[in-house]
């Protein structure tokens, strides 16, 4: 019985730890896009570029 309960705590952490990092990752793109409208508004090509390959990045 106890080993069923420690297995089911750590399946338990690890779900949680995934909804963790999803959230981050998300938030972390959102962040991105603003950045990259500001680096259009402003004309910014090198911002653009490194923020869009920040996205690639974060996206694959």
């Amino acid at each position: 019985m106890d080993k069923m309960k420690a297995t089911y705590e750590v399946m338990l952490a690890l779900a949680a730890e995934m909804v963790l990092d999803e959230a981050l990752r998300k938030h972390r793109e959102e962040q991105l896009y603003g950045e990259i409208d500001s680096a259009l508004a402003e004309g910014d090509e090198v911002a653009f570029r490194l923020l869009t390959d920040q996205l690639k990045t974060l996206q694959s």
